[in-house]
Parts: structure tokens; C-alpha cells; sequence
């Protein structure tokens, strides 16, 4: 999605979980759990039945009641417990194409994600500046990812 060499631009974060691919990949796999890990996401309002096929998405919104503003996530490529590519919509600041891969390691496995703002108000605002507001956001979102992937995990 991103314009050639700018994925080299993409912020990056990476955590090491205490659990396996799968169960990361069940939280993903769910969208009513969406608002649970990703910052920002307040509520889901629908979940298409074959997500997170690609072409799939779910809609949501995002901010604080009562400044709620609806839009959606599509889902544009899908490997079950190893990788995903969303466009999350959040306008009228903008559209972002995320990546999230997983994989297995030592004491359970890594997830990194990758974003960047892609369309509107959000891309024109200097990387280095979007940069900073990316990473600690999703540092965050990894750490609520965690744990509701190793608290499912542990039943």
C-alpha cells in the first residue's frame, strides 16, 4: 500500500510475548475485540462474517463519547498466526495502512507492527513528528495486545 521505499518510513515496534502465534492471532481474528488493543478505538458497531478474510472489514469508532466518530478497518492481506495488513480508517484525519507479523521465539513469540498515516490530514504532518505519535500509540497497543493474547492463553 505505501508508495515504493516509503515502508523504509513505516514506524516500527516490536514486543516479545509469553505466548504463541496462535494466540495472538485469535485475538486478531476476533474484530469485537478491535477497541480492546488498538489506541483510540472506542467501540465496534459491526463485524463482517468472514473477518479477517481479506476484503473483510469491521466498522468502528473511534475517540470519546461524546466526540465518537464512525468509520472502518479493512483487511488487505491475511496469514493466519503469522501476518496482517489492515487500512484503518479514521477520518477526517486520515487512513493508515498497518502491518502486523508475528512469529515464533524463544519465550513465545515477537509481534511487530508496522504503521504510517497513508491519506488526508494525517500524511501531510512531517514524518518525524508522526513518527513519535505512532510509536509510543502502538507501543501502548502491543502491550494491550499482550495481554489479552496471553490472558486468553491462560484460560
Amino acid at each position: 500500500m505505501p508508495a515504493d521505499g516509503a515502508a523504509d518510513l513505516m514506524t516500527t515496534n516490536h514486543r516479545v510475548m509469553k505466548c504463541g502465534p496462535s494466540d495472538v492471532f485469535r485475538i486478531l481474528a476476533d474484530g469485537w475485540l478491535y477497541p480492546g488493543w488498538v489506541v483510540g478505538a472506542s467501540r465496534i458497531r459491526a463485524v463482517e462474517p468472514d473477518w479477517p478474510n481479506p476484503g473483510s472489514n469491521i466498522r468502528h469508532s473511534f475517540g470519546v463519547w461524546p466526540l465518537l466518530i464512525d468509520d472502518s478497518t479493512t483487511v488487505l492481506d491475511y496469514r493466519t498466526s503469522e501476518h496482517l495488513e489492515l487500512k484503518a480508517r479514521a477520518w477526517p484525519s486520515g487512513e493508515a495502512y498497518v502491518v502486523i507479523d508475528v512469529r515464533p521465539a524463544a519465550q513465545g513469540c515477537e509481534v511487530r507492527i508496522q504503521e504510517d498515516a497513508v491519506a488526508g490530514p494525517a500524511a501531510m504532518v512531517p514524518w518525524l513528528v508522526r513518527n513519535e505519535g505512532i510509536y509510543y500509540r502502538n507501543r501502548e497497543t502491543l502491550k494491550r495486545l499482550e495481554y489479552l493474547a496471553v490472558g486468553r492463553a491462560a484460560g
